[in-house]
């Protein structure tokens, strides 16, 4: 049974008094705002507060209609955020809810739960569904309660352990639960030669692992198999989410690492630094995207065979009829948070559009790079050719994961429209608003 504990209020240090008040003793929209926007740039007419801070290693995180948000923790001891710099008992896992009382934008009520390594969220009124690494678990939530109603109920069970452990989730208006199950390996590895590692072939990972599964949400103890699987050669889909508009799923992918490490006769650093792309992609029953056997390169606008399996850096091969992204970035950036924004606090031209967080690289060879977020806008049921940043500065002039201040990962909209931004650097929660250009 999962136990409810560390219940807790805390105050907030004021950024003004009482003559900054919004009338009724809320505050005014640029009182809910932190001066400096906690850390980070943002465009004009937009300001941030710090909802939460030192919460745990925050991954993704989901926000209800009545404004309470609940954010999935991983365990610091075992956290794909290797570099976090949370630790003792702030570090284990579970879930965090939090709630504003005053509408100041800012948590002054706490709620820890569980204590598994946790990574996904999604909701469906009135269910919170949450993913530790092996399992998906999901909570009934009561109106008013911060805490869930009684134990949780096990949906899935038998995720592989190991590798990427991510187990992202989404959900559809169809009753269909998406999970990300990320690959063990970077390119399916069998041994080292001269020329460079060798991949397995076929890849017996594909079978339970580098694709997206699909499940019925209101069924109990369900146990994943291949028979459950949606689309597969994805090595790493951090980013999952469906556009209710466009009737779709989508997913980022985290390309492969070690090109000029492992190959340096085909890839120079400079081409290593920035491939594979970092996709965007429309994912559809049957897709296959083709990991470990091809990757994407933006600057060719292709998939190209991987060089474990006979590719030279240009010949497609056997990738020539794997599905494409619909919008590539520059490698090894980290795509982690996906959002379709539905809001209308926003100015028109960010609805129906994706904002996409990125944690930062860690391998590039010469400086690193990503640590932001990305707003990507979509119009007809496509993205733009151009993206531009959103959100900035998390790294705190330190753009490697060792120093990062903050590192962005999961992405979330407010009933208000507000959007919520989680980092695992620190365990900081970012409530971004838009108060106009004044």
């Amino acid at each position: 049974m999962t136990r409810v504990h560390d219940l807790f209020k805390y105050s907030v240090l004021p950024l003004c008094v009482a003559a900054c008040s919004a009338g009724d003793g809320r505050a005014a929209p640029s009182d809910r705002c932190d001066r400096g926007d906690g850390g980070i740039t943002l465009p004009a007419g937009f300001c941030a507060s710090v909802f939460a801070d030192e919460v745990g290693v925050a991954r993704h995180l989901v926000v209800t209609p009545a404004g309470d948000v609940y954010v999935a923790l991983e365990d610091a001891s075992r956290s794909s955020a290797t570099t976090t710099h949370v630790r003792g008992a702030n570090g284990r896992g579970g879930m965090i809810a939090l709630r504003d009382t005053n509408a100041d934008g800012r948590a002054d009520i706490r709620l820890r739960f569980g204590d598994a390594s946790h990574s996904g969220m999604a909701l469906q009124s009135p269910w919170l569904y949450s993913s530790s690494v092996t399992s998906v678990l999901r909570y009934r939530l009561a109106p008013g309660s911060l805490a869930p109603v009684g134990a949780p109920d096990t949906i899935v069970t038998g995720f592989p352990d190991g590798g990427h452990s991510s187990r992202s989730l989404a959900l559809d208006e169809s009753g269909n639960l998406f999970v990300n199950i990320g690959s063990d390996t970077n390119a399916c590895w069998s041994s080292g030669t001269p020329g460079g590692p060798r991949g397995l072939d076929p890849c017996q990972e594909l079978d339970m692992r580098a694709g997206i599964w699909r499940f019925d949400p209101k069924r109990l103890h369900q146990v994943v198999d291949v028979s459950q699987r949606y689309a597969t050669g994805i090595r790493n889909a951090v980013g999952l989410a469906w556009s209710p508009s466009l009737r779709a799923l989508y997913a980022t992918q985290h390309g492969r690492d070690g090109l000029h490490q492992s190959y340096p006769k085909l890839y120079s650093v400079e081409k290593s630094n920035d491939t594979p792309s970092e996709e965007l992609m429309k994912v559809e029953a049957g897709d296959d995207y083709g990991w470990p056997y091809c990757y994407h390169d933006r600057v060719l606008g292709r998939r190209v065979l991987a060089p474990e399996y006979g590719g030279d850096g240009n010949k497609a091969g056997r990738c020539a009829d794997k599905k494409l992204p619909v919008l590539a970035f520059p490698g090894h950036w980290g795509p982690d948070g996906l959002l379709f924004y539905r809001g209308t606090q926003f100015p028109a031209r960010y609805r129906n559009g994706v904002f996409i967080t990125f944690h930062g690289s860690w391998n590039r060879i010469g400086g690193q790079e990503g640590y932001k977020v990305v707003f990507v806008p979509f119009a007809q049921g496509a993205p733009a050719d151009s993206t531009e940043t959103f959100a900035d500065g998390f790294a705190g002039g330190h753009m490697d994961p060792g120093r990062a201040r903050y590192r962005p990962v999961g992405v979330a909209e407010g009933p208000d429209g507000s959007l919520y931004i989680s980092d695992d650097q620190r365990g900081r929660i970012w409530r971004v608003i838009y108060i106009g250009k004044n």
